[in-house]
């Protein structure tokens, strides 16, 4: 990147903006030493805050980066590794457990993390950093909790949902309440000896629609995942991922709409997404 270049589009927008630098360093939240050494080439702002001058200056976030039509390549934009950092996540979620008194989430938050010790999501594409597992369950269970869900069973299965289809151990063996255990039981799948693969996956599904509980853990798994298929699959997997999630899914949605009012606010804004996610790519695979 020419950071010289970007300074310039800096500068040009905020001039545009009719801000001085300091206004501009306030909006942002920085030094007003910051903006002089961005617009003067001598550092480049990191992507939340570019992100944040473009939303005051009205200005494209590309035309910050001095992108021209026909130059975009995977090095044009910077790409996020990780939307949220799990250490601020893990924090966030034991004050919040500590403050509600729930005390199966704060017990699945030291559990979960011990288990997916030493695990770490797939790399985007163009990424060679690792990003630890939980990484995942903690993003789901921060969304559901931002959703209004308090339920401490609950949010105690969203973050132990992976760690008996990761980390090998028996459901029987959780150190949690019987409801948790069922709810992580549902939501793992495990393929049965005689069964192809297509079987399995319908009867999968098929027990996870009678428990609404389970239907929140699994779709907001696939919210948070068809958030990062654009950068972890190819074309094909992608087409396949797209082909389950309207299959099966969407059909979780609704039964959380139709049956589970206390979640029709969590359905209405997890299908917003998803549909949007999925449309955006369906673009993106047939062009």
């Amino acid at each position: 990147m020419d950071i010289v270049k970007i300074g310039k589009c800096i500068s040009d927008a905020r001039k545009r903006s009719k801000l001085t630098q300091e206004e501009l360093a306030i909006k942002v939240g920085v030094s007003l030493q910051a903006v002089s050494k961005w617009e003067n080439g001598h550092n480049l702002p990191d992507i939340d805050n570019l992100m944040s001058i473009a939303e005051i200056t009205n200005t494209p976030y590309a035309v910050l980066l001095g992108v021209s039509e026909g130059t975009i390549d995977h090095n044009t934009f910077p790409i996020r590794e990780r939307l949220f950092h799990e250490e601020n996540m893990f924090t966030r979620m034991r004050t919040m457990a500590l403050s509600e008194n729930l005390q199966e989430t704060y017990r699945a938050l030291q559990y979960m993390r011990e288990r997916h010790m030493g695990q770490f999501r797939k790399p985007a594409k163009y990424s060679a950093e690792q990003v630890l597992y939980i990484n995942h369950p903690l993003l789901m269970a921060c969304q559901a909790h931002a959703f209004g869900i308090h339920d401490d069973g609950l949010l105690a299965a969203i973050l132990l949902h992976d760690v008996v289809e990761d980390t090998g151990i028996e459901t029987t063996e959780l150190p949690f309440s019987d409801e948790v255990k069922e709810i992580v039981s549902l939501v793992s799948f495990i393929k049965e000896e005689g069964k192809n693969k297509e079987q399995a996956k319908e009867e999968y599904y098929a027990r996870i629609a009678k428990n609404g509980k389970a239907c929140v853990v699994k779709v907001i798994d696939r919210c948070n995942n068809v958030s990062t298929i654009a950068g972890s699959f190819n074309r094909k997997k992608m087409v396949e991922y797209v082909m389950e999630t309207e299959r099966y899914i969407l059909p979780l949605i609704n039964i959380l709409k139709n049956d589970y009012p206390e979640y029709s606010n969590l359905a209405f804004l997890v299908k917003y997404h998803i549909i949007s996610v999925l449309e955006t790519i369906k673009y993106l695979i047939t062009e």
